[in-house]
């Protein structure tokens, strides 16, 4: 009987440690050895912050006499010159000249003007009315007018460009030259011997999307 009072007390003492009570110390002894490493050293980045980008204390700000040359250095400089229109074309054969639109207009307008005096002063020696002629004549000094619509280094491209023109009514010739070793198919519309005839047909090759630059070469 002693035996068996002994037994049951030892079980009781058992009894009376709840399993909860051990699941609270793991916890407690989980978060001892968490604060242990926190600040035992192994975790710089949350301790100290050691890893985290330090300010450099040897940076300085730029001074505001740096940043006025800066900006002035930035304004001085000219800006890139627009592309020339005239590119396109190359360069033209030597005692060639590019006439300008606002040249050509000038210049075809004065023709007309003499054609209409020219035609007037005939009319008052006949005494009888004449008709203005269509065609000015050409001013003095001489020279003849082209229309240059491309120079390339490609003579397939230059023929096959005459040939488009051809089909739009256009007489072109394909002019072939050959300076400092470089050699350019010239595709030109021409020769005009009036400053009028080059601006009609400057604009003829306007309507159907054709760019043309005149050029006047010499005697």
């Amino acid at each position: 009987m002693a035996k068996r009072n002994s037994q049951a007390q030892r079980n009781g003492d058992r009894r009376q440690t709840p399993a909860w009570a051990m699941v609270l110390l793991g916890a407690l002894l989980g978060v001892v050895g968490s604060l242990a490493v926190l600040y035992g050293g192994k975790i710089p980045t949350l301790r100290g912050g050691k890893n985290l980008p330090q300010p450099n204390p040897e940076a300085v700000a730029p001074k505001e006499s740096e940043k006025a040359i800066a900006e002035e250095t930035a304004k001085a400089q000219p800006p890139a010159p627009p592309k020339s229109n005239y590119d396109f074309y190359s360069v033209l054969p030597e005692k060639e000249v590019v006439i300008p639109d606002s040249e050509l207009s000038a210049k075809a307008k004065a023709e007309q003007a003499r054609a209409k005096q020219q035609a007037q002063a005939n009319a008052a020696n006949n005494g009888t009315a004449t008709t203005p002629s269509t065609t000015p004549p050409p001013a003095a000094g001489g020279g003849r007018y082209m229309l240059q619509v491309t120079a390339t280094s490609d003579a397939s491209a230059a023929e096959a460009l005459k040939a488009k023109l051809a089909m739009l009514g256009f007489t072109a010739k394909v002019y072939t030259s050959t300076t400092d070793g470089k050699t350019l198919h010239r595709v030109r519309l021409g020769p005009f011997a009036t400053a009028s005839e080059t601006e009609t047909s400057k604009r003829a090759l306007a309507e159907s999307s054709i760019s043309a630059i005149p050029v006047k070469e010499a005697n």
